[in-house]
């Protein structure tokens, strides 16, 4: 008897910690009010930039998941890594990239266990790093107009993001590094335990899952887009287009692209958006000069995009200028006289000095009249330190730049390329995420622009009538500078500053200079939706800046602009003014590509085009979502031994119900 009551009393501890458990759940469940919620509690959703697949006529690059679904993985520490026995994700420090890179190729045994890789971000780091360029060492040295594609111009250049990764690898933002820094440990800790930390990747390409490998294949299938956006042109002051254009032209040119290994993490603070700003910051200084219709010289500035990627800016625009299209309306090829090209001139400032180098194409009148404008313009400039050298002699020509294309197509080109280095690149961080504001000093880019403007001031103007007061009235605008560097590089404020919400209704906030894709037919007049933030907000930066008010200003764009007037601000609430201004959208894409027929073709190489030669023709697999999340699972041993267990107690409740049964018919009948 005094057994089986035992039995019975634990019986009713069972059901009645059973009961105690179910109220607690029904507590927790009181804050799960949704499936989303639960779904909250369970997976952490994770901030980070991917890398992606691009393709291009031999074969593609960048990152993809393996196959159709999405990889899921423990997360392991590299620097524990020593041997994979598992598939596994990888966190990586930034510091450890490049060798963990090199690993992959050296060791197929190691590599075969990726699942997938996570790259740590944070300001200690940068700081640790002495340097770090995944670009060539030469970069885009198949376009270069001399023989001497060997140089180093980029020593420090890996060419990794040159590469083909058959796994998803993602660019953690400094909050999300902790996370996963938190989920490596809790790896660590529980190694023995059952359960485990794991980040689950979706990367999967539309490419992958066409089977396409290359861009021509790609592109039939509708598997991928071209690389490519819109450029964009201004005249100061406008051109009359009713009128023939006589006057030569003095050409000034920037980009504003970059790339990374990261896709939406290409800033490119130093290369090229600090020329970028010191151009538009040049505009600005000139459109307050007095007398610009008396100037000998038209001045044109033109921003390029698609550069980092085959120049395709600045192709697209001198075919543009062959077919005479409407994009260059009131351009003509034969009338420009001399290129000027701001590059890379963030990095100048050294020691209370501002030194820059011109680098130079041959010997021509142009050119000289350029160097010797150049050194007028830094005499003007002596309180402001200023130090402008030609560029060494033995360097085998021209640094990469969108000079290297005009070259290309007429090697007498005369041309200057301003730079912030001598021989080598002074920027550490190429083509990487890395090359953000803290690479690069507002000072130089203030510099670079007070030189540039004066400089071409003196070119355009009839040095006979130049006074030194009238360049010395030239002055950059310190607090632009300052504005455009918050807006163009950072997401405080971003492309939410007032300077660009003036002008556009960006759709992001925080700037990429990512070149994109081409979606849609290109058009000299594209559909507003098809074209990024950074080129609408250029486009009417400039219009603005380079105007002539029209006669009647409050007119607004609802009631139509006049033929030679434009609409800037549109897309304010004030729904834009118009005003008499020769700015244009140019497209940008590869000379070897066609749109038909609402699709995209490659065209044969033309032996008439030796850039379009050797283009790579870059386009960018599609993809339906990108997402990086993490979440805690049980391993298949524990799942197994939870499963025994609950047969076991199923066996066991079978029997005790069975001894209750008989106990009770027992005590029963001797009742």
């Amino acid at each position: 008897m005094a057994t089986n009551s035992n039995f019975l009393f634990f019986l009713l501890l069972l059901l009645f910690n059973f009961h105690v458990r179910l109220s607690f759940s029904d507590g927790d469940s009181n804050s799960m009010e949704s499936v989303p919620d639960l779904q909250m509690s369970m997976y952490k959703v994770i901030d980070g930039y991917p890398c992606v697949r691009l393709l291009n006529l031999s074969g593609p690059i960048g990152c993809s998941n393996p196959g159709r679904q999405v990889v899921v993985a423990p997360i392991v520490r590299y620097q524990n890594a020593t041997q994979l026995s598992q598939s596994s994700s990888i966190l990586v420090s930034l510091d450890e990239f490049q060798s963990f890179i090199t690993r992959i190729w050296n060791d197929s045994s190691f590599a075969s266990n990726i699942a997938g890789v996570i790259v740590e971000s944070g300001t200690e780091i940068q700081n640790k790093l002495k340097g770090f360029s995944p670009a060539h060492k030469f970069p885009q040295a198949e376009f270069a107009p001399y023989q001497n594609t060997n140089y180093e111009w980029n020593p420090i250049g890996s060419g990794i993001m040159l590469n083909a990764y058959n796994f998803p690898v993602f660019l953690l933002s400094e909050s999300s590094t902790l996370t996963l820094e938190e989920a490596a440990t809790n790896n660590e800790k529980s190694m023995k335990a059952f359960t485990a930390d794991v980040a689950e990747f979706d990367l999967v390409m539309q490419t992958t899952k066409a089977g396409t490998h290359d861009s021509e294949s790609c592109l039939k299938e509708g598997a991928c887009l071209p690389l490519g956006g819109y450029s964009v042109w201004s005249s100061l002051p406008p051109i009359n287009v009713s009128s023939e254009q006589s006057k030569p032209v003095i050409l000034t040119v920037a980009s504003m692209d970059s790339a990374s290994f990261f896709r939406d993490k290409s800033l490119g603070a130093d290369s090229p958006i600090s020329g970028l700003i010191s151009l538009l910051a040049a505009v600005d200084a000139l459109s307050r000069v007095d007398g610009l219709d008396d100037l000998t010289k038209q001045l044109v500035f033109i921003v390029f995009t698609g550069e980092a990627w085959g120049y395709l800016g600045s192709r697209r625009f001198l075919h543009e200028l062959d077919l005479q299209s409407d994009a260059v309306s009131g351009l003509n090829n034969s009338l420009i006289e001399m290129v000027m090209e701001i590059g890379s001139i963030g990095k100048g400032f050294n020691q209370g000095v501002n030194k820059f180098y011109a680098h130079k194409t041959g010997a021509s009148s142009a050119t000289n009249e350029t160097l010797d404008a150049l050194e007028q313009a830094q005499d003007s400039l002596k309180s402001e330190h200023i130090i402008c050298s030609v560029a060494n002699a033995s360097n085998p020509g021209i640094p990469p730049s969108s000079l290297m294309t005009f070259l290309q197509k007429n090697s007498h080109t005369s041309g200057v390329v301003l730079e912030d280095f001598n021989s080598v690149f002074s920027n550490k961080f190429y083509h990487s995420h890395l090359d953000d504001t803290l690479n690069i000093n507002s000072s130089a880019v203030v510099a670079a622009a007070s030189l540039v403007a004066r400089t071409l001031y003196i070119l355009a103007s009839d040095n006979n009538t130049l006074s030194s007061s009238a360049l010395t009235a030239i002055n950059v605008n310190v607090s632009l500078v300052e504005e455009l560097m918050g807006c163009l590089l950072g997401c405080d404020p971003g492309l939410s500053c007032n300077l660009v919400k003036n002008y556009i209704s960006p759709t992001n906030t925080c700037p990429s200079h990512y070149v994109g894709v081409i979606p849609d037919e290109p058009s000299s007049t594209p559909y507003l939706g098809y074209v990024d933030d950074v080129s609408r907000f250029l486009w009417n930066f400039l219009a603005d800046r380079t105007s002539i008010p029209r006669e009647n200003s409050s007119s607004t764009c609802s009631k139509g602009c006049n033929n030679g007037e434009v609409c800037v601000r549109a897309e304010t609430e004030g729904k834009g003014v118009c005003v008499i201004s020769t700015t244009r959208y140019v497209p940008a894409y590869s000379t070897r590509l066609k749109f038909d027929s609402e699709a995209w073709i490659v065209l044969p190489p033309n032996s008439s085009d030796p850039m379009g030669m050797v283009d790579p023709v870059w386009t960018e697999s599609n993809w339906n979502a990108i997402g990086l999340r993490v979440y805690t699972v049980q391993n298949g041993a524990y799942d197994n031994l939870v499963l025994l267990g609950g047969m076991a107690i199923t066996v066991l409740a079978y029997l005790a119900i069975v001894i209750t049964r008989a106990f009770i018919t027992k005590s029963l009948k001797r009742d």
